[in-house]
């Protein structure tokens, strides 16, 4: 399937795309959102897990931190009205809408290390290696690392455990979307899952689309 990529700045109704973006399959992606942008990830084929990561872009010692976000949420599940907060409890997203309504914040990024650890297969690496080469790109590095979102991925809690297969079937469909507005200068890091070892990409991981705007856009 062929998939139309806007040029910066293109006009787009009332708002102004800087960003619009295909990240393939088990590649990665980042980007700086400043305050008051709204960043729009789009699930373009259904059930395909987005682990996302932020910091404040001109401060990155200031990061996501779950706790803090997970408190004020009061709910281990994320959807539209609830903020990212920092590890200084300061926001740093806003989801200002969301089609999903089942996002995880607990079960972390894939990694090489543990997919052997959990499936038993060597040398596939994972989330962690593309968060780290992002993080790169940006001047960080392992140390700045920490525990992640996992957009359209389903990870059940029932009676204080966890699914034995801690991933399930994720919920979303064919185009369904999250859109963050930056509370801060907000550096967004993206890896679009290549895990095949549990159900979060339905055994094919696929394409996403990225957008960043000046309105906010709903698919």
């Amino acid at each position: 399937m062929a998939y139309t990529v806007r040029k910066p700045s293109q006009e787009t109704g009332a708002s102004t795309v800087t960003v619009d973006e295909i990240i393939p399959a088990g590649k990665s992606w980042s980007a700086v959102v400043h305050a008051g942008r709204y960043l729009s990830i789009i699930d373009l084929e259904g059930q395909q897990g987005v682990d996302f990561l932020c910091y404040n872009a001109d401060h990155p010692e200031e990061r996501y931190h779950a706790p803090n976000t997970l408190k004020a949420a009061r709910n281990l599940r994320l959807t539209a009205g609830h903020t990212l907060y920092s590890d200084i409890a300061r926001p740093i997203f806003t989801i200002t809408h969301d089609s999903c309504n089942c996002h995880d914040t607990i079960g972390g990024c894939c990694s090489a290390p543990s997919n052997e650890m959990l499936y038993g297969v060597k040398n596939v690496p994972g989330c962690r290696e593309n968060f780290l080469h992002e993080l790169g790109r940006h001047g960080l590095g392992r140390k700045d690392l920490v525990p992640n979102i996992n957009f359209f991925c389903n990870v059940p809690v029932h009676d204080n455990r966890m699914a034995d297969s801690v991933f399930v079937d994720g919920l979303s469909g064919r185009g369904d979307s999250v859109t963050l507005q930056a509370d801060m200068n907000t550096l967004a890091l993206i890896s679009n899952c290549p895990q095949l070892n549990n159900p979060c990409n339905n055994g094919r991981p696929t394409s996403i689309r990225v957008l960043i705007t000046d309105e906010p856009i709903v698919p």
